[in-house]
């Protein structure tokens, strides 16, 4: 997921949706996809895949830090959702479940009232905010991994919610590659005992997880350790986290051939596409790229972030003309940055990618093409209304 830490900031002026500067004629939108999946989910040319869902249903996250931005688009839009995940809480402990310290009480209250009256699913996200290794050390020992199981299960209780998503990141970003072969059967074992439990509750049970290219556990199977296969059973969604693909420099954010190839090895990993729901981004990040003149290193920006929403700010307020990349199926734009401490002065160049609502649709037609399950928005008050008007024609109503 994109961090409270990586919202828009400085630069990246927020404002009212508009679309004039970067709505248009894509070069050439994506044809005939055609691909050959492991396991035989697809079969030969002769016996061709199914036509795409005609429609397909929609889930979203909704980030404690855009709230301000969600609540008014979701009073709008919640009628067309069937999953949506408050993502505000945080796992702190074996036996802890928290509400994140940065994340302000007013609108929550609201939220969960808005979706009581619509009657839609409230599948609350629980981060891993622990230090590095601390839950695999939890989920690695049977007691502590059930003391944490019942902690779930009586958050969810207290809550009243339909499910709880899960959403255990450390494992990928912050324990190391070397921790994963011990990891894996500790969090397949978590996750049977969860789903058994909420189940008995009669709750769902959905993982938010990055991606695998295929069923195996090499360098080239991507993050292994979540073993799709293995959970896939216990679960009742995998929401598929194909975005972040460019982090530490600039690049695109979840360009199409990344993306397809990230459902292809869903597919071959679990053997079910109807267990799987496709994150869709809606943001882009702004880098430095680079700087001319004497720079006074304390005013320099690093990375930030945009969204659907707050783009056309910027694009406005320094006069760029975004470009589509029809291979990533995204917009990109340069611009200066004048940057001074008064003394020094320098010019910073900056470059944005980002995922409009044309590139909303693509990916969202990828998940028709490949019969998945769903599709899952990343995020509510990151959209505006040109997301809406490519998602909602193919949403199951």
């Amino acid at each position: 997921m994109t961090s409270a830490d990586d919202t828009p900031v400085a630069d990246v002026a927020v404002a009212g949706p508009t679309a004039r500067q970067r709505r248009g004629v894509l070069f050439g939108l994506i044809g005939v996809l055609v691909a050959v999946v492991a396991g035989g989910f697809w079969l030969t040319r002769e016996d061709p895949p199914p036509p795409p869902k005609p429609d397909i249903p929609l889930d979203a996250w909704a980030p404690y830090w855009a709230l301000d931005d969600a609540l008014p688009e979701f009073e709008k839009r919640v009628g067309s959702l069937r999953d949506v995940s408050p993502f505000w809480f945080n796992a702190t402990g074996v036996d802890s479940i928290e509400i994140d310290t940065n994340a302000l009480d007013e609108g929550l209250d609201e939220f969960f009232e808005i979706a009581a009256d619509a009657g839609v699913n409230v599948v609350p996200s629980i981060i891993d905010a622990m230090p590095a290794g601390s839950m695999a050390a939890i989920i690695a020992d049977p007691v502590t991994r059930t003391q944490h199981v019942e902690t779930i299960r009586s958050f969810a209780a207290g809550l009243d919610v339909a499910g709880i998503d899960i959403d255990y990141e450390q494992f990928a970003f912050a324990d190391g590659r070397d921790t994963w072969a011990a990891t894996r059967p500790n969090w397949v074992a978590f996750i049977a005992e969860l789903g058994a439990a909420l189940r008995a509750d009669s709750r769902t049970l959905a993982v938010s997880i990055p991606p695998v290219y295929d069923a195996g556990q090499t360098a080239d199977s991507g993050y292994w350790v979540y073993d799709y296969g293995a959970i896939a059973q216990h679960v009742d969604r995998i929401r598929i986290m194909a975005y972040d693909f460019s982090v530490g420099e600039a690049g695109p954010i979840a360009p199409l051939d990344f993306v397809e190839r990230s459902i292809i090895g869903a597919i071959e990993a679990t053997g079910d596409p109807e267990k799987l729901v496709l994150g869709l981004p809606a943001y882009g990040r702004n880098w430095p790229n680079g700087e001319t003149g004497a720079c006074p290193a304390s005013e320099l920006q690093g990375r930030t972030s945009v969204t659907a929403r707050s783009v056309d700010a910027l694009l406005e307020l320094r006069g760029a003309v975004p470009v589509f990349v029809p291979e990533t199926g995204e917009y990109t734009f340069d611009y200066d940055l004048e940057v001074t401490d008064g003394t020094l002065t320098c010019t910073q160049g900056r470059r944005v990618h980002f995922v409009d609502g044309d590139g909303v649709r693509l990916r969202m037609d990828l998940a028709r093409q490949y019969q998945l399950n769903g599709v899952s928005l990343w995020a509510l008050g990151f959209d505006d209304d040109a997301v809406w008007a490519e998602i909602l024609p193919t949403v199951t109503p």
